[in-house]
């Protein structure tokens, strides 16, 4: 496989590889790292690639493992999950704060979610991969994926819920 054959294969997901690491690696230069570093590692090995059904999937879970590697190092010991890219530039000044006032609790909310639920919500809501390709990646059953993401999603609702509701009393 020639450079360009290459960078034409990895072209349609770099963009996800490097979203999946911001979410992981608060830091955008940290997230620029560990994407450079697993497309070094992916054009180290790209004579294998052809073997794998999937090299998004592949590079998918590389990069997951990557950014789980760097979270557990000391050197990124301060680090969290963040997620910013989420704005509505048609609606009003007044729906734009309070999408982000709400964005901004589900933030706070999904990081309270085990680590587990946070990848797959964050795949499956955010990245929109398919229920087969998180189960790839993630080492799990299809149905144990549906289960995580069902539970994260209704404990993101009863959270948001509660505090929407917060103060609100009722006769």
């Amino acid at each position: 496989m020639n450079q360009q054959e290459f960078v034409n294969l990895i072209s349609p997901f770099k963009d996800k590889l490097f979203r999946m690491a911001k979410r992981l690696l608060v830091s955008t230069e940290e997230a620029e790292d560990a994407t450079q570093e697993v497309l070094v590692k992916l054009w180290k090995n790209n004579n294998v690639l052809s073997n794998y059904s999937s090299v998004e999937a592949f590079a998918m879970t590389m990069t997951k493992n990557y950014c789980l590697d760097q979270l557990k190092s000391k050197r990124a010991s301060n680090l969290q999950i963040v997620h910013s890219n989420y704005s509505d530039r048609t609606a009003s000044v007044q729906r734009q704060i309070e999408d982000k006032d709400s964005w901004d609790w589900v933030e706070k909310i999904m990081e309270t979610l085990p680590e587990q639920q946070r990848l797959i919500i964050q795949m499956r809501d955010v990245e929109e991969y398919e229920f087969a390709e998180i189960a790839k990646i993630m080492d799990m059953s299809e149905t144990a994926v549906r289960v995580a993401l069902s539970r994260a999603r209704k404990e993101i609702r009863e959270q948001l819920v509660k505090k929407h509701n917060y103060g609100i009393t009722y006769n």
